[in-house]
């Protein structure tokens, strides 16, 4: 049974109830969330406090609080205990005797030193120490002391949950092709703004060299009215969007090209050609894969299929499953968890996923599929969450820590990584393997660093299949 938690109540202390001599204490303990936070809230990103490679180059050899941290501590015990609500601050000096470093406990003390009747101003000293005694900071408060009892019950405050920029994780999403020399790319009718901006930021990354498919003209405008550079880029001039399609696929058939990306084209333009057999098919199945960054999961996490396969039959759930394993063996995951979803972890006659879910299972323990450990079904929240499946009691090696996640159809998949996207702050790589080459496929309103990010995915596919077998 829930019990309602009792109220608890901030209170001060009046004037008139502060003796002398009278004191507050408050301890606290640094950590790296809170050397974050005073960044983040205070603009101060001295790389003495957030920059560690920096930091241990320094006077003090590793990150260290702002010295405001401890001030701030101060005003906390000022503001909230002694005297509490109602006091104004008049005046503070202080004194930093040494760095507070991640881990330090600094206890604060307060202490009424004077008071003055005929204004009600206090002065108080102010002491911080460290966890071996050593002394802070040091110094003087002047206050306005409340006159009113103030008791008022505490602010519940919304929960603070730091993860990184966005910039900085598509940084990190960059680094997959870390020390790769550049592809030759074939960009298919790159007439809008973020395909276009796409091939030249992966351009700029060091990723690529453009060979721009389309109608030159149209490219060149665009490229002038966006004050884009087109140096380095190989320009194909073809009439329309359908010729641009029928030559990026040419080129890739021809070695000339080592992958391609989609620009101002529906996927199933582009698709309908790659899957021909006089396209790009080889002897595996052709699918998507979308690696995502997901602040609120510890690892990158693959969704497939979200754009190729509509309804997969069994026999295309095991391409699609090894071909997002081996997706996972090049991004350096030697034994990738492969959590094969259904709206329930049972096997049910009546759902067909659950069924294939089994299945699949079975044709990985016949060596049907390899490199991977594999399990369902799973519902989602047992693919990802430890605590879901320790709660329905699911004993599994990929429950809760999934790597991989095969949706049942292109609906389930391509719904997850959108609501994942808009969601949850999720960052999206999209690619298509199982073809001669590596292909681009994002949507058309994903930004030109999602395109890049996707091409990072490209290139290190294009470059595992240079090297020697």
């Amino acid at each position: 049974m829930n019990y309602p938690r009792a109220i608890e109540y901030i209170e001060n202390r009046t004037y008139d109830e502060i003796a002398v001599g009278d004191t507050a204490m408050l301890t606290r303990t640094l950590r790296q969330e809170d050397i974050q936070t005073f960044a983040i809230m205070s603009g101060d990103i001295n790389p003495a406090h957030v920059d560690p490679a920096y930091a241990h180059s320094s006077m003090f050899h590793e990150v260290i609080a702002h010295g405001m941290w401890g001030g701030a501590l101060i005003s906390t015990v000022l503001g909230t205990q002694f005297p509490g609500p109602g006091t104004i601050y008049i005046d503070q000096s202080l004194h930093f005797s040494r760095p507070v470093r991640l881990g330090d406990t600094l206890t604060v003390k307060v202490t009424c030193a004077r008071k003055f009747d005929h204004n009600r101003h206090m002065i108080l000293d102010c002491l911080c120490i460290n966890q071996d005694g050593q002394q802070v900071i040091s110094g003087t408060a002047e206050v306005l002391a409340p006159s009113e009892k103030i008791k008022r019950a505490k602010t519940e405050l919304p929960e603070l949950k730091l993860s990184q920029s966005k910039r900085s994780r598509y940084r990190h999403l960059l680094e997959i092709s870390k020390g790769l020399p550049a592809i030759r790319m074939a960009v298919a009718h790159p007439v809008d703004i973020d395909s276009l901006g796409g091939a030249l930021l992966s351009r700029d990354e060091g990723l690529i060299v453009p060979v721009l498919v389309g109608p030159e003209h149209k490219i060149r405008a665009l490229a002038e009215t966006e004050k884009l550079s087109l140096a380095g880029c190989e320009i194909v001039d073809v009439p329309h969007y359908n010729a641009a399609i029928e030559t990026a696929v040419a080129l890739a058939r021809a070695g000339k090209v080592d992958a391609l990306m989609k620009g101002a084209l529906r996927t199933d333009e582009l698709m309908a050609a790659i899957v021909r057999k006089d396209g790009l098919r080889t002897g595996k199945r052709v699918s998507h894969v979308m690696l995502m960054d997901v602040p609120t999961y510890p690892r990158p996490l693959m969704i497939t299929d979200a754009a190729v396969n509509i309804e997969p039959s069994l026999e295309d759930k095991a391409g699609i499953a090894q071909n997002a394993i081996d997706l996972a063996h090049l991004l350096n995951i030697p034994e990738p968890k492969v959590a094969i979803l259904a709206a329930v972890e049972t096997v049910n006659p009546k759902m067909r996923a659950t069924l294939d879910a089994a299945i699949l299972c079975k044709m990985a323990d016949r060596g049907q599929i390899t490199g991977g450990l594999l399990d369902g079904p799973l519902a989602f929240d047992n693919a990802i969450s430890m605590v879901a499946a320790r709660t329905k009691g699911l004993r599994s090696p990929v429950a809760g820590q999934a790597d991989i996640l095969l949706a049942p159809d292109v609906e389930t998949a391509n719904m997850l990584c959108k609501q994942l996207e808009y969601l949850a702050e999720g960052l999206g790589a999209g690619i298509i393997v199982g073809a001669q080459v590596p292909i681009v496929l994002t949507s058309r309103s994903d930004s030109p660093e999602t395109r890049a990010a996707s091409t990072a995915l490209a290139v290190v596919i294009a470059q595992a299949k240079r090297a020697p077998k």
